[in-house]
């Protein structure tokens, strides 16, 4: 992966609230937006004409931490990512830009 994004979970982070009480994570759906946000801020990329190619959920990320957001170009044009926690991988996808939505 050739970009990385450095960024923590905030122990107060709101979507943590009710998911779940007692044992916190941030959902999925946190980190993907996340993931597409810095994707598109650093590619320049048009979101709404992407395409979710995969995506897997593989272990959970909790507040307090310390995430990394990698992601690289690949010669197809896919766009690959992982989220990762020390050496943890919390996520990995993959999005085609131009993709007809």
């Amino acid at each position: 992966m050739n970009k990385a994004t450095h960024w923590t979970v905030p122990l107060d982070h709101p979507a943590l609230a009710g998911h779940f009480p007692g044992t916190p994570i941030l959902p999925g759906v946190v980190l993907l937006d996340l993931a597409l946000q810095i994707i598109a801020d650093s590619s320049g990329i048009a979101l709404d004409l992407c395409e979710i190619s995969s995506l897997k959920f593989l272990s959970p990320a909790c507040p307090g931490d310390e995430l990394v957001i990698q992601h690289s170009v690949l010669a197809s044009g896919t766009i690959r990512f992982d989220i990762l926690a020390d050496r943890r991988k919390i996520a990995s996808g993959s999005i085609v830009p131009g993709a007809p939505v």
